[in-house]
This record gives C-alpha cells, sequence and structure tokens, in this order.
C-alpha cells in the first residue's frame, strides 16, 4: 500500500510560486534544479546568505538592502542576516492601496465586517497619528489585550510602523497572565476589548482593567476597543489617573499620510511569550526584517499564497500564528478572522466559513482536524471548496488517522501541509512543499535555508531512528534577545546548552527516507520507561483512531525507580471504558507501536489541562500526580481541572503487571 496522498501535477508545480523563484536562481547562478525540491534546498543551505538576499529581491521587499550578505560571527545567534539594510514592518504589510478586499472578521454568531485595503490604509494612519500624538516612539511597548480582530491588526501595524515594539496576549488569559507577560516589558499603551464571546457566553473584559493597571504603573494611555458589532458603556469616573480614549473616537480623526521611516533590519518588531507553564513566561524579542524574510518565505515558497488569495487561520493574537497570518498581507493576499468558539452550534462552522469566503488556505490545528473526525465522521466532502488550495495542520502532531481523514472527507485535491516551529523563531523549522508528495503521517520537508537535522545524545545526525530536533545553520528570524536576560543567560540556556553552536529546538523527531519529518511530542515530556525513550505521539496516534475516546494525555509517571506510563483519557458521551475497550486500546498500542508503550494505567478524567492555544499540558499533570507544584496555573486555560489529578489513591499503590483501569470523577 503507498503512503502517498496527494501529489500536485506538472501543472501546478509550473504555475506555483517556487518554481518562480526557482527559476528566478537559476538565471542568476546559471545552475538548473528540475523541479527537485532537495537539491534546491541543498543548494539554500549551503549557499543561505545568498538565498536570503535573492529572496528579498525575488519578494520585492519594500527597503533599502545592503550590497553586504551576512556579517558572520563564531556566535551562533550573533550572526547578522544583510547589515546594514533597513525597511519599514508596516510599509510591507500595507502592501496595497485599493479597493480590493484586505480583512474580513468573523465572530462565533456570525457577525461579518470586512475592510478593503484603502480602508486599511487609513485607518492605521489614523492609529499612527494617535500613537504619534502620545509620545510612542521607536522602542517603546505596545501591548494589547484584544481579540482576533481588525482592530488588532491595525492597531499591530501601526505599532510596527512607528518602530514601537508590539506585544499581544488575547483576553482569554486572566489578570494574572496578562500582568506576568506585560508587568516584564513596561508598556506604555494598553489596547483593550471591552468584551468577548466564546460559545456563546459574554465575558467582560474591562472589569480587569482597574487591576491589571494597579500591577503595571508604565500604562499611562489606554485605548478601549468595543467588541465588533457590541455597544457598551465606559465608566470613566473608576480610571481617574490613566488616560482613556475610546477607539471610535481616533477613528473619526482626520487621517495623514504615513511618513514609512526604514528602520534596522535587526530593529525589534514584537515580543512574544513562552507558554509559562514551567515558570514565568519567557519574553522573546523579534527581529523586524528577519521575521518579514522568513514569513515571505513560508507564504509564497511553501505555502504558494499569491495576490487576491484568501487566507484563513484559526488562532488568537496570543500565538504566534495571529503573527504568520497578518503577514500575510505583506504577499498581497487577503486575511480572514474569525473569533470564538470553532465549534459554535456546529462542529463543522469553520468549514461552512472556508466554503462562504472562498478560503484558499484553510489553517487548522491537528486537534481540530481530531475533533471533526470523530464528530463528523462521515463527512464525505460536504463542502466544495472550491478555492481552497491548501490545508495548513499545526499545534500538535497531525496523526495518520488525521491525514486520511482530509483527504477521505475534505477535499481531495490539496495540499495538506503539516508544519512544526514555534514562537522561539515565529515561523517554522520543517513544513510543506508543491513539489514534494504529501506522504501519511509525515511533515514533508525542511524549509528552505534551513539545515535541519535530528541528532542523538552526542550530537550524531540520525535517519530512521527519534532524537532531538535541531538546526545546524543560523537564519535570519533567529530571536533577537528574550527581554531583561542579561548576558544572553536565559537565551543561551534555551536553544545553545545542548549542543555546541546549534540551536536545539526541543521536539522530539525523526527524519524518513523520504527526507520527511516526524514530530513524536516536546523532549521534555517523552518517556523512559526502563530507560528507552518513547515519544508521547505515538501513543496518541493510536489512541485517537478510538471513537470512544474525545481526548487523551499520557504521561510518564516516576515509580519503583523506574518510569511507567500513564493514559488519561476523557470518554466521548455514551461511551464507557470497560475490559473490552481496554483490551482493544493496549492491543492496538503495542501491535502499532511497541509493548513498551502500553500504559501501565488508564484514568478516566473529565477534562484535560491545556495552554490558552490548546495544546495540552502533560507537565503540569505529571508534576500534580507526583505531588510537585505547579509552578504557573495562570498559563492554562483550565487550571482547576488540575484538582482531578490531584492525590489520586490508585496511583500511589504498587503495581507493574498490568494495565489497570481507573475511574477517576
Amino acid at each position: 500500500m503507498t503512503n502517498k496522498l496527494w501529489e500536485a501535477s506538472l501543472k501546478e508545480k509550473k504555475n506555483s510560486n517556487l518554481y518562480a523563484f526557482e527559476k528566478f536562481i537559476s538565471k542568476k547562478i546559471k545552475k538548473k534544479f528540475n523541479l527537485n525540491y532537495k537539491t534546491f534546498l541543498n543548494w539554500t543551505v549551503k549557499n543561505s546568505p545568498e538565498f536570503w538576499n535573492y529572496f528579498w529581491e525575488f519578494s520585492e521587499i519594500k527597503g533599502l538592502k545592503s550590497k553586504k550578505k551576512i556579517k558572520k560571527s563564531k556566535i551562533f545567534y550573533k550572526n547578522l542576516f544583510l547589515p546594514g539594510s533597513k525597511l519599514n514592518f508596516g510599509e510591507n504589510l500595507l502592501s496595497k492601496n485599493n479597493d480590493d478586499k484586505a480583512i474580513t472578521f468573523i465572530s462565533e454568531n456570525g457577525f461579518r465586517e470586512e475592510k478593503s485595503w484603502r480602508e486599511l490604509n487609513l485607518s492605521t494612519g489614523k492609529i499612527v497619528k494617535f500613537l504619534k500624538e502620545i509620545k510612542i516612539k521607536k522602542g517603546d511597548r505596545v501591548a494589547a489585550y484584544m481579540p482576533n480582530t481588525i482592530e488588532t491588526v491595525e492597531a499591530f501595524i501601526a505599532a510596527s510602523t512607528i518602530g514601537s515594539i508590539w506585544s499581544s496576549c488575547s483576553p482569554d488569559f486572566g489578570i494574572k497572565g496578562v500582568v506576568e507577560r506585560f508587568s516584564q516589558i513596561n508598556p506604555k499603551v494598553l489596547f483593550i476589548t471591552d468584551q468577548y464571546f466564546y460559545n456563546g457566553k459574554k465575558i467582560n473584559v474591562l472589569e480587569r482593567l482597574s487591576e491589571i493597571l494597579k500591577s503595571i504603573p508604565s500604562i499611562k494611555n489606554v485605548v478601549i476597543v468595543n467588541y465588533p458589532g457590541k455597544k457598551n458603556v465606559i465608566n470613566h469616573s473608576k480610571y481617574k489617573k490613566i488616560k482613556l480614549i475610546k477607539w471610535r473616537e481616533i477613528i473619526q480623526n482626520q487621517s495623514e499620510k504615513i511618513n514609512f521611516k526604514k528602520y534596522d533590519f535587526e530593529s525589534e518588531l514584537a515580543i512574544l511569550y513562552s507558554s509559562g507553564t514551567t515558570g514565568k513566561p519567557k519574553c522573546i524579542c523579534h527581529k523586524t526584517g528577519g521575521v518579514l524574510l522568513q514569513h515571505k518565505k513560508e507564504h509564497q515558497l511553501h505555502c504558494d499564497i499569491k495576490e487576491n488569495d484568501n487566507v484563513f487561520y484559526f488562532t488568537t493574537c496570543g500565538w504566534m500564528m495571529w503573527n504568520w497570518l497578518v503577514s500575510s498581507l505583506a504577499s498581497k493576499a487577503s486575511i480572514v478572522l474569525f473569533d470564538g468558539s470553532p465549534m459554535y452550534k456546529t462542529s463543522d462552522l469553520l468549514l461552512k466559513i472556508a466554503q462562504r469566503e472562498k478560503i484558499t488556505l484553510f489553517g487548522i490545528s491537528a486537534k481540530y482536524i481530531d475533533a471533526l473526525r470523530k464528530l463528523e465522521p462521515n463527512l464525505k466532502f460536504k463542502y466544495k471548496l472550491q478555492k481552497l488550495k491548501t490545508i495548513c495542520s499545526t499545534g500538535s502532531p497531525l496523526s495518520s488517522e488525521g491525514f486520511k481523514y482530509v483527504y477521505k472527507n475534505i477535499k481531495k485535491k490539496v495540499h495538506l501541509s503539516s508544519i512544526s516551529g514555534g514562537t522561539d523563531i515565529v515561523s517554522c523549522f520543517v513544513l510543506g512543499n508543491i513539489y514534494q508528495p504529501v506522504n501519511i503521517g509525515e511533515i514533508q520537508n525542511s524549509g528552505l535555508g534551513l539545515d535541519v537535522d535530528v541528532f542523538n545524545d552526542r550530537g550524531k545526525s540520525l535517519k530512521n531512528s527519534k532524537g532531538e530536533l535541531v538546526c545546524k545553520n543560523p537564519f535570519p528570524s533567529m530571536p533577537l534577545k528574550f527581554w531583561n536576560d542579561k548576558n544572553d543567560v536565559k537565551f543561551k540556556k534555551a536553544y545553545f546548552n545542548r549542543y555546541k553552536n546549534t540551536w536545539h529546538h526541543g521536539d522530539y523527531a525523526e527524519r524518513k527516507n523520504t527526507d520527511g519529518f516526524i514530530i513524536h511530542g516536546r523532549s521534555d515530556t517523552t518517556l523512559n520507561p526502563g530507560g528507552v525513550r518513547l515519544g508521547t505521539a505515538e501513543i496518541y496516534s493510536e489512541v485517537e483512531k478510538f471513537k470512544e475516546i474525545k481526548e487523551a494525555l499520557v504521561v510518564g509517571q516516576s515509580w519503583d525507580n523506574d518510569i511507567r506510563i500513564i493514559l488519561f483519557v476523557v470518554m466521548t458521551n455514551g461511551y464507557a471504558l470497560n475490559d473490552t475497550l481496554l483490551s482493544r486500546i493496549k492491543t492496538q498500542i503495542k501491535t502499532n507501536a511497541s509493548p513498551r508503550h502500553v500504559p501501565k494505567k488508564v484514568i478516566v478524567v473529565k477534562d484535560i489541562p491545556r495552554t490558552k492555544s490548546g495544546k495540552i499540558v502533560e507537565l503540569a499533570v505529571k508534576s500534580t500526580i507526583e505531588g510537585s507544584i505547579v509552578k504557573n496555573k495562570e498559563a492554562l486555560a483550565n487550571p482547576d481541572v488540575l484538582k482531578q489529578y490531584k492525590n489520586l489513591k490508585q496511583l500511589k499503590t504498587f503495581f507493574n503487571k498490568e494495565t489497570e483501569v481507573i475511574l477517576n470523577g
């Protein structure tokens, strides 16, 4: 049986941005690549500075490109690409100024609005004018506590236009989560929504403002934004020492022509945050030029985004995929923003939107595909999705069942691009390309210009064996620094402690003979029963096949001088975990993964802890069942869930022969 699920036709390949760039390079260096991704990738890695230099030209980045391609350094992250180059990030995102559609916003209850490029330019100009009036300048931090709306995008573009540093949290973060992040960077202005909605429930955000302002005294101006389609009355008397400004008052003012001042390629653009599940969130500061160059490369060469395409990603503005989505504007594409529950009133809500909005790139999480597979097992191409070219999946590894579900139920002729990277690089290390086929369970290859590999503990390259995902060469979207990290102590510890002069990403991965990648989970959540290292993704991949199980979480518990595997499961409504189902689960894991992967205990729980961006948090559960303190519960979307994992008598009982079923709650 073939593992190939899809391959682009020769016509599609030759009509792609990747082929156009290949021809562009071939003309420059007098070398042919013949639609061979591996050959082309190898050239971009060996000639990395030339590749990035040529891609600036090809993608027509607005700015002043220096003649020097790289300033080399023995320190990995001190290598500077295109040193001396200057650009304005906001100018590059405002890539058009006509009546074509630029942005569409859709809320879970169906409220919809759109803005043309002309309207986007005008609104951004007004925000730029306002920021200058309140004396925001280059390097000042601009914070946003906002949902995924057009106003948030406009504020971001305006902030980047004047050289200030953007940082955002979505409103599902509680007060402590916001304060923990923003208090580290001392913003001068805060954009805040008055309310937001999730699964039909209205949540008041303004009532949190007093506490936030008490804890972050650097905030001197607050801009209050009404949730789209809703009205709210603001009580000004509560905030006497702070200047409150209504968004609509700013927008009612006259616009002025934007002066796009050029800033250094290495200038700060945005501060993103680590999940904070193991301590205080790290403030990761990203660079203007590197982010723009890397995002345009991924959008144009890997996702084949073209002018007037309609790009959608299900994300909040507390996740790096929001930044990735918004940058699509730089490729003259239109973006579609959604805010709310992806399954409000109907499990296929996002697919309905994809059909109605004529989406060309549909970005979702692997967990969403898995949930859809269980809730809509016989979707059978209910939506035609005629404009859809690419489906991107990220957030966690996409199972083989998820791959097959897309092609059997969503669309046959579509490029399914499983992608993986992170907040650390606000982009991807491994992702799709139109030259290679899509194989079941595999991410197609690494990104152009990136020397990605899998190492064993001794730093030796591996193939068809699991190890640590690394990048062996510098690249433009390396973060500039961690905020408030003297001498880069935390920065070096995060990425360069494991291997000498090599970026260690913290993913447990495998590279196949096809040059495809499989991500087996985060390195810090791998399992070590009997001293043998196992990836959690291999267990999830098997458990997800059972319609009886809605969701699962697996951890390794320290036990009897060893590690034993504990599997927690949330049952689908109408099903219970009995001996028959348990036997089937064990057999399937044993057969398709290995006998070592079979859990010693299976425990039914009501829910699973997750981060604000929807990622499950194994470490919090491991700490809880072993009696350790979970350092930062505020990073979780549902911290109260951890109570059901605490002091489980069954996990304290010595037992190591057979898998045991435990019903908890």
